[in-house]
């Protein structure tokens, strides 16, 4: 009796891409601010109850919790309030960024943003220093805004 033929080796499935944890889950109540972004529009929430600007957007105002709220475009001037460079991220895409300048930035309607500080030699940074949005693509669907030293 012979032994039997071996089976030939499988190939191996490739490796999953990465996640990607920088990604928004786009919703119906988020879609119009997304489109925004993807137009090189900065929106922000605007309560037409107690006029008040509030970001990010949401289909209630939180300081009067008012529903009749809207987008308006900033103007996308603003001031660094804070910031972080990161030098070890292991995660994708981020470790692909390093280092890269987490910040917060106090728009000149008066709300202040999470972002990315883009274009910028790190010994400049300094709290006050004026910044100006601009938009850069994540993925073919998908843009977000980032600030640049004005």
């Amino acid at each position: 009796m012979t032994a039997p033929t071996p089976a030939p080796a499988a190939t191996p499935a490739p490796a999953p891409a990465a996640a990607r944890f920088d990604l928004p889950t786009i919703e119906g109540e988020s879609r119009p601010f997304w489109d925004g972004l993807k137009a090189g529009v900065l929106n922000i929430g605007h309560c037409n109850a107690c006029g008040k600007a509030h970001y990010y957007p949401r289909p209630f105002c939180p300081h009067c919790w008012s529903e009749d709220v809207t987008l308006k475009p900033a103007s996308g001037k603003g001031v660094l309030y804070t910031w972080s460079v990161i030098h070890m991220n292991d995660q994708a895409p981020f470790k692909d960024w390093l280092p890269y300048v987490a910040a917060m930035v106090d728009l000149e309607e008066g709300v202040r943003v999470s972002t990315n500080i883009v274009g910028c030699d790190l010994a400049a940074l300094a709290v006050g220093m004026p910044v100006s949005a601009e938009f850069t693509e994540v993925t073919p669907e998908i843009s977000k805004a980032v600030f640049r030293p004005a």
